[in-house]
């Protein structure tokens, strides 16, 4: 499961990186960003995808934004692509990329339907026509925070070289959106930090009336990080947006 993150931790932001190590869907974004010239990272964290992007040779213009201060402290240590702090909606790049993406299920941090719809616009503005806007969700169907509550605690070595643990509890669900906390806990089971996050989840249908009401069309959509078609069961929704 992606964590959420406290914003302005900067002891937060570089667990952050140990508790999602690099995976499959980073991998699927990193092979859309390759074939891209210029790209936008929204949500773009301490910049992962676009660092590896770079390392492996990508020569267009990268650019990063996240609204978290201490993630961007992580990411700026790559100099080579470029980082601003800022939300989906305060995008004012128009027509100055060909592919957006947002990875890590960050869209589910967009809670209402008025920040969805501000958010996919600006977005959209920032693409060339015909250009792509690629994210994922959890599908609400599959019920993932029915899990959460009862997942062991994940186990790592902070950066500081500290043994905590991390876990999980759900605090309410209403009206698609999951209220939980995430707890991180010391070797002696001391809880060092109690971070809330609310998430959003959105039915695929409604998505799609989201997407195109500002102007995106659906070019294809996936259940999986192996491009499976996507199936109403299916944990993820993956979904490729093409600007109209």
């Amino acid at each position: 499961m992606t964590t959420e993150r406290t914003c302005g931790d900067l002891e937060a932001a570089r667990l952050y990186d140990v508790l999602n190590p690099w995976g499959a869907g980073d991998t699927f974004y990193l092979g859309h960003v390759m074939d891209a010239g210029a790209v936008l990272d929204v949500g773009c964290g301490t910049g992962m995808i676009l660092k590896r992007a770079r390392a492996e040779g990508h020569t267009g213009r990268l650019v990063g934004l996240d609204p978290d201060p201490a993630m961007l402290t992580v990411a700026r240590g790559c100099d080579a692509c470029t980082w601003y702090e800022g939300k989906a909606a305060d995008i004012t790049w128009d027509g100055e990329f060909d592919l957006a993406i947002m990875s890590g299920n960050a869209f589910q941090c967009l809670i209402t339907d008025e920040e969805i719809l501000a958010s996919l616009s600006a977005i959209r503005r920032s693409l060339l026509p015909g250009g792509v806007f690629l994210f994922d969700t959890r599908n609400p169907a599959a019920q993932a925070w029915l899990d959460w509550d009862v997942m062991p605690a994940i186990e790592v070595v902070d950066p500081a070289g500290r043994e905590v643990a991390v876990d999980y509890d759900v605090l309410e669900v209403a009206d698609g959106v999951v209220t939980l906390t995430e707890n991180t806990s010391d070797s002696d089971g001391t809880i060092l930090r109690r971070d809330r996050a609310h998430l959003r989840f959105v039915e695929p249908g409604a998505l799609n009336g989201l997407l195109t009401s500002v102007g995106f069309e659906i070019a294809a959509r996936y259940g999986s990080w192996d491009r499976s078609p996507f199936e109403p069961s299916d944990p993820l929704v993956v979904t490729v947006a093409r600007s109209r």
